[in-house]
C-alpha cells in the first residue's frame, strides 16, 4: 500500500471490482492488480477481502465465473461482469458521484456558511 492505509467504504469494493471487469474477464489476482494500477497504487485489495466479494457478487448475479488458463499457464477462475452487473455498476457509480459531491461540498464549506 502507499504510505497511508486507505480503507474502502463498505460497498465500494463491489463497485471497484465491477469496474475492473467492465472491459474484459479477469482472474482474481488480475482484478486486484488492475485496481492497484488504476488507483496509482493507492488502493490495494487483499485476497481476504477480494475473494469473499467475488463470491458475493456471483451469488447476486452481477458476475459469472469459469475456469481457464492464466497468462502464466496456471488454472485460474476467470470472472466476467453480467448485464445485471453492468446495471448495478451504473447505479453504484451514480450513487458514488452524488455522495462524493455532497462530501466535497461539506468539506469545502467555509465556517461562516455553516453558522
Amino acid at each position: 500500500m502507499a504510505k497511508d492505509k486507505t480503507d474502502l467504504l463498505q460497498g465500494t469494493l463491489d463497485m471497484l471490482i465491477l469496474k475492473a471487469l467492465q472491459l474484459q474477464p479477469m482472474h482474481g489476482f488480475g482484478i486486484s492488480v488492475r485496481i492497484r494500477q488504476i488507483s496509482e497504487d493507492v488502493l490495494r485489495v487483499e485476497q481476504g477481502s477480494l475473494y469473499p466479494a467475488l463470491y458475493r457478487l456471483e451469488e447476486q448475479g452481477w458476475i459469472t465465473s469459469d475456469w481457464g488458463i492464466s497468462e502464466n499457464n496456471r488454472k485460474a477462475k476467470f470472472y466476467e461482469i453480467t448485464k445485471l452487473g453492468r446495471k448495478q455498476l451504473a447505479n453504484e457509480t451514480a450513487n458514488w458521484e452524488r455522495l462524493s459531491l455532497a462530501v466535497n461540498q461539506v468539506l469545502g464549506a467555509k465556517l461562516k456558511d455553516l453558522g
